[in-house]
């Protein structure tokens, strides 16, 4: 190797381990920049040295609870933080002889998802039963489908803001393996004051949407990107409510590193991860544990991992070393799922009511992420980057146009004030937009009184700290505490004259 390619090699080893030391010390802060530098920041290196670098390479498998009434094979409730074990019917608690009934609402939710995301939706697929033993699974095994799934080959088109000021708009792809349809398993509570461990089912048998992603993103920005922008999808379809919190939405990660151009390295599986910034550091800290480890000579082990929050690393939680066998075999007490294309194509004696009917679900669909923020920018020619803020901050661009039609302050004024001044009193607050103490009314009072010339920009952004404080509208607030501007000639004439007599000294020592 060149002296020039070892120097760089060195400085770049040098450089991670500096950065290693400073996140132990601040994650949040050291492992957002590490990330947004590799990504899309980093000079690039000569091609001779560039060659030696381990690179990041990630997948995700997603569990996404479909937003419906009742569960995917029985008509038993969905409802969080229900009390234990009160949505449990025969079939959830896998007593002999009960049988699964499909949710049509289930079905058509994991349609409009493949749909959305331009998968090829498989008119006939199939049910299977995945064999494994848990506390909180009764059966013994899960229904899902493994030899052929509801969708397949998707794509997921994501976004991030990269460059040296973070304004540059990064489009990629991420592409989507399948959409399978599953039931979720029950809740084990482990309580370690009694050393006993208590099982809740009403988790058992809730509908899932498992999305398996391709290994095409390289480092935890663009994972927590292309989730968010998944999430935001959902919501907008109404598949699934999205809320990580409440598990509704579960990342697995699978994590790997190796040189570009060679094969792919042993992976290891990060586990549940139950937040978009979550994500983002679990992987990163893994890239670079696994890299650690190979520069020293090491081996990367093929296991499952869990990402702890407090410490800001991923700890192991059991090997892969064994294949192990889930006995898949096809579920005999469910028929093949058909989707017909449209009215036309049903068999005779099928009510179009109970059948799954593409051409419906397709015009169903509503305007997704990637539509608004476009006609964001062209409607209103605000700044790409601006729309992303907008959209991905839930409720904020209805907000946005809520205040917009009652103004005369062009958008881009208005962008920056929802932008910047209210969202930063969200944030800081730890608010929702539906939780503002201001509403798009009252800043469009605002926003009116400034550009008719009756207040200044400075004297604006006071009376928003007041109205938030206060919950006065902007117009009282000017009236009681005279922060108005005049604009009357006579008026100002008359305030200075009273100003030069009132001052009779100071006027003589000028004179």
């Amino acid at each position: 190797m060149a002296a020039s390619s070892v120097a760089a090699s060195e400085l770049l080893h040098n450089t991670s381990k500096h950065l290693s030391v400073l996140y132990s010390k601040a994650p949040c802060v050291i492992r957002q920049i590490s990330t947004c530098l590799r990504c899309y920041n980093q000079p690039q290196l000569r091609a001779e040295s560039a060659s030696q670098q381990l690179v990041g390479v990630v997948g995700l498998e997603i569990h996404a609870q479909i937003n419906s009434n009742t569960k995917l094979f029985s008509s038993s409730p969905v409802c969080f933080l229900a009390p234990p074990n009160s949505l449990v019917s025969f079939f959830d608690a896998s007593l002999p002889g009960t049988l699964p009934v499909l949710n049509r609402r289930c079905v058509e939710a994991a349609v409009m998802t493949g749909l959305a995301l331009d998968c090829t939706i498989n008119r006939k697929s199939l049910f299977d039963r995945k064999h494994y033993f848990y506390a909180d699974l009764p059966a013994g095994y899960q229904i899902t489908q493994q030899r052929r799934p509801i969708a397949v080959d998707g794509m997921l088109t994501y976004s991030l803001l990269g460059g040296i000021k973070r304004s540059q708009v990064i489009k990629k792809n991420v592409h989507i393996k399948q959409i399978q349809l599953e039931q979720d398993s029950g809740k084990s509570l482990h309580d370690d004051v009694r050393s006993q461990t208590l099982i809740d089912l009403n988790r058992a048998g809730v509908g899932l949407m498992e999305l398996v992603m391709e290994p095409d993103m390289s480092c935890g920005e663009e994972a927590a990107a292309a989730v968010r922008e998944l999430q935001l999808i959902l919501q907008a379809l109404g598949t699934c409510q999205g809320n990580m919190s409440e598990g509704q939405l579960r990342v697995d990660a699978n994590v790997s590193v190796h040189r570009p151009g060679e094969p792919l390295g042993i992976r290891t599986e990060v586990k549940n991860i139950n937040s978009v910034r979550y994500l983002a550091r679990a992987i990163d800290y893994e890239i670079q544990r696994q890299i650690d480890i190979l520069q020293r000579g090491g081996t990367v082990q093929n296991e499952t991992r869990a990402y702890d929050a407090k410490l800001g690393e991923t700890i192991p939680m059991r090997d892969k070393e064994g294949l192990q066998d889930y006995r898949f075999m096809p579920e005999p007490n469910l028929p093949p799922l058909i989707v017909f294309e449209d009215n036309a194509s049903l068999p005779a004696g099928i009510d179009a009511c109970q059948a799954v009917v593409l051409q419906k679900i397709r015009e169903g669909l509503p305007e997704l992420p990637s539509v608004k923020r476009d006609r964001l920018v062209q409607m209103y020619g605000i700044l790409p980057e601006h729309s992303f803020t907008l959209v991905n901050e839930d409720g904020l661009m209805e907000y946005f146009e809520a205040v917009l039609k009652e103004t005369k302050a062009g958008p881009r004024k208005v962008t920056g004030w929802v932008t910047n001044e209210l969202l930063g009193q969200l944030r800081q607050q730890d608010m929702s937009v539906a939780q503002s103490l201001i509403s798009p009314l009252a800043l469009a009072e605002l926003l009116e009184l400034q550009e008719t010339g009756h207040i200044s920009s400075s004297v604006a952004k006071q009376v928003f700290q007041e109205m938030w404080s206060s919950g006065k509208t902007a117009l009282q607030i000017i009236q009681e505490q005279d922060l108005g501007l005049i604009s009357d000639t006579a008026q100002l004439h008359s305030i200075c004259q009273k100003v030069v007599d009132s001052h009779p000294d100071e006027l003589l020592m000028r004179l």
